[in-house]
């Protein structure tokens, strides 16, 4: 069994190999080649006095997909809870209370023809990646072909791994208009990727400069309430989110108005939907804006069995509504298969896991 520590990962996986792997899993996933839990937030009476307002709270999914070869179990152990920015607004924070500073996020394979543990993967790295290049692939199938300027909304980790996909499905992108609240952050992120992608990234101080003008906006933050006005949006624009309300907290990047404004919604997971009673999503059905047959699954566009765009004036919204332990199935395999080449990580005797009577 191998041990692969999230520096292992960030030698081999690349954003090119995620969207590839994902790509594939998502197709399998809708051919019933693929299962999928649902995520599970369970919050449990535990409080550290250091936090006020944080609480103990462990997340769960699990999935798999025929390619793979394998089952993954995603988990993390948190101490999770908001806190308010000097802004104003507010944003969800997972606290680093482990020993040492550090978190907890681990994914386990299991090999679906031997059923042994395969590998433990730190999973922070792989969380980067497979939700940036989810949202690009949504991107690729729905947004304007011939887009040259992108708003994006957060300067995080998130930010980045949605960028440089963004770039990798829309080369064509010549602008990247950015807004976060703290004008730090954003002028940093914009000096910093500005340098490396070649692009005009460019930080803007009100959140109106990153929707109006742009083919496609993103956004990838932890905020508690909609990043913009949705009466911004003009006809033709592709519009991506990450946060939707997950059956304990009301998040939202997205307010009524935009998905008001959408001729077309695509979700990632409508299981999901109902499982964490996304209202954000179900809005529009329960207005009459639209029938929840309407909404559609990422693999169902991406196998051509639902349209992503069918004019060139339509507002279209992908929902990057969950994560999935498919995801982490696909990915890890790939990201494990390419370590094994290198000779990354650790390596443990298999038999520590395993039992000789029937569980």
């Amino acid at each position: 069994m191998r041990i692969l520590s999230n520096s292992d990962i960030e030698q081999v996986l690349t954003a090119d190999e995620c969207l590839a792997t994902l790509r594939t899993a998502y197709g399998e996933l809708t051919r019933g080649q693929g299962a999928n839990r649902p995520r599970n937030h369970t919050y449990f009476p535990v409080k550290d006095d250091r936090y006020p307002g944080f609480g103990y709270r462990f997340k769960s999914q699990e999935g798999g997909n025929v390619s793979s070869g394998v089952w993954a179990l995603r988990i993390t152990s948190d101490l999770a809870g908001v806190e308010t920015l000097p802004s104003g607004g507010q944003r969800r924070r997972l606290i680093p209370a482990a020993p040492g500073g550090k978190y907890v996020g681990l994914v386990t394979l299991y090999s679906l023809t031997t059923l042994e543990p395969l590998a433990m993967l730190h999973d922070s790295f792989v969380q980067k990646m497979r939700v940036g290049a989810t949202s690009a692939l949504g991107i690729d199938a729905m947004a304007a072909q011939d887009a040259t300027v992108a708003g994006m909304f957060g300067s995080g980790w998130q930010a980045e791994a949605h960028l440089e996909t963004l770039l990798l499905v829309r080369p064509g992108i010549e602008e990247v208009r950015v807004f976060s609240p703290t004008a730090e952050h954003r002028e940093k992120f914009a000096e910093v990727w500005s340098e490396r992608t070649g692009r005009r990234i460019v930080p803007v101080s009100e959140p109106r400069d990153a929707v109006t003008g742009c083919q496609i906006i993103t956004c990838a933050t932890a905020t508690m309430e909609p990043c913009f006005d949705g009466s911004w949006i003009e006809p033709g624009t592709h519009i991506t989110a990450i946060t939707s309300p997950d059956g304990t907290a009301t998040r939202r990047e997205l307010d009524d108005a935009t998905f008001d404004r959408a001729d077309r919604i695509v979700v990632l997971s409508r299981e999901q939907v109902h499982h964490d009673k996304q209202y954000d999503i179900l809005g529009p059905v329960e207005r009459g804006r639209l029938a929840w047959e309407d909404i559609r699954e990422l693999g169902e566009v991406l196998l051509g069995d639902a349209p992503g765009r069918t004019s060139r004036d339509e507002v279209t919204v992908f929902a990057n509504n969950t994560g999935m332990g498919v995801q982490f199935a696909a990915v890890c395999a790939r990201a494990l298969e390419l370590a094994e080449e290198r000779g990354l990580g650790h390596v443990v005797p298999t038999d520590w896991f395993l039992e000789e009577t029937s569980p």
